[in-house]
């Protein structure tokens, strides 16, 4: 994603930097996860051979299969070598020390099913216990929004081949997920950020949407689709020149079951209940904050301590907020841009036994790491 429009946020400076922030107040929160981070560090180039660019999706992987190795991440790549947005076809692994292999290749011609538009890998990785490896497809064929069109959820095999695709089923331009394990099967859940976006050339329109997918798992055969669930819509949605399309991002299961969301462009954080087990919409989801710190979050990841951490678009920061919505912490992972940190952050995860927090910086094509 590449930002330059600036995001009309009032930051209360002041509270931010004493630890307080909007949101309700309801019990004294429970120390800062990131408060205890003040390095960072450059991890590798996302950028393979074929010089795709513009690094989204990140996920650690936790165990050992096929060419997966545990402790490493994964990163998805959403441009070509041209920058044209929608058009990145890889995936890189790197090592904690740095050392970049590619994963996968994918091709729109050899896709073994359905993929409306071919292939834009998005912020959407997952990696399911086999060593399944989903990635959304949000694929545009000259970078623009205007072309855009649905796409699909593609999953990959530990060696990295494509073994099936999942289209349709309110599947719309999958644009960021994460998943949930129970042994028989993997719960996924995925934004969608193109119902009805495209047609509305540049209007903000709510329809928005988080499906949950329940994928029947095997170590031979590719998850098979079981069901499917609507539990979150009239999510706020528009396509953009710069930043392609701004809508329901990040999200991430926090305990109890509740499923947050970074709704990119109205700037917020929403929160869906009973998320692995509701038969319906919750619509958006109750506020749980919005302002503050917040300048268009995208990436979502839930911190060891239950907190809700979201990297911004606008201004290079990472916000940590607490299930009761206070805005406990920030800090600042990148500064490069016009204004500084814009479009620098998307995809986020926490590294093993939450010794910081993986991140990738679009600005320079790096992962990078706050420890």
């Amino acid at each position: 994603m590449r930002f330059t429009q600036r995001c009309v946020v009032a930051v209360a400076a002041t509270a931010v930097a004493a630890g307080i922030a909007a949101g309700p107040a309801l019990a004294r929160p429970a120390p800062s996860f990131i408060g205890r981070f003040h390095t960072l560090s450059t991890i590798a180039s996302t950028v393979p051979a074929n010089g795709d660019v513009n690094p989204y999706g990140v996920v650690v992987i936790r165990k050992t299969v096929g060419r997966l190795r545990a402790g490493n991440i994964l990163v998805s790549n959403f441009n070509n070598k041209a920058n044209q947005q929608g058009t990145g076809r890889t995936i890189v692994q790197i090592t904690p020390g740095g050392r970049r292999t590619l994963f996968a290749s994918i091709s729109a011609r050899r896709l073994p099913g359905a993929c409306p538009g071919g292939v834009g890998l998005t912020t959407a990785l997952a990696v399911l216990p086999g060593g399944w490896v989903v990635v959304g497809s949000t694929p545009s064929a000259d970078g623009m929004a205007a072309t855009a069109q649905a796409g699909c959820l593609i999953v990959l095999g530990p060696l990295g081949r494509v073994r099936e695709t999942i289209a349709g089923h309110g599947i719309n331009g999958p644009w960021d997920a994460t998943a949930v394990n129970f042994g028989s099967y993997s719960d996924l859940f995925v934004t969608n950020v193109l119902n009805g976006t495209v047609a509305a050339r540049g209007a903000v329109v709510r329809r928005g949407t988080v499906l949950r997918l329940r994928l029947s798992l095997s170590r031979r055969r590719p998850p098979r689709l079981t069901s499917v669930v609507t539990i979150a819509s009239g999510l706020a949605q528009q396509t953009n020149p710069a930043a392609f399309v701004l809508g329901p991002t990040g999200v991430g299961l926090g305990r109890g079951g509740t499923l947050y969301i970074a709704s990119t462009q109205d700037n917020r954080i929403t929160a869906v209940p009973n998320a692995l087990f509701r038969r319906g919409s919750a619509g958006p989801g109750r506020l749980l904050t919005s302002g503050g710190a917040l300048a268009g979050p995208l990436g979502l990841a839930i911190a060891p301590n239950g907190n809700v951490l979201t990297v911004n678009a606008n201004n290079g920061k990472i916000v940590e907020t607490t299930p009761s919505g206070v805005q406990l912490a920030t800090k600042l992972l990148d500064s490069s841009g016009h204004p500084a940190g814009s479009g620098a952050l998307f995809g986020l995860a926490v590294a093993p036994r939450g010794r910081g927090v993986y991140y990738v910086d679009d600005a320079v094509n790096t992962l990078r790491l706050l420890h």
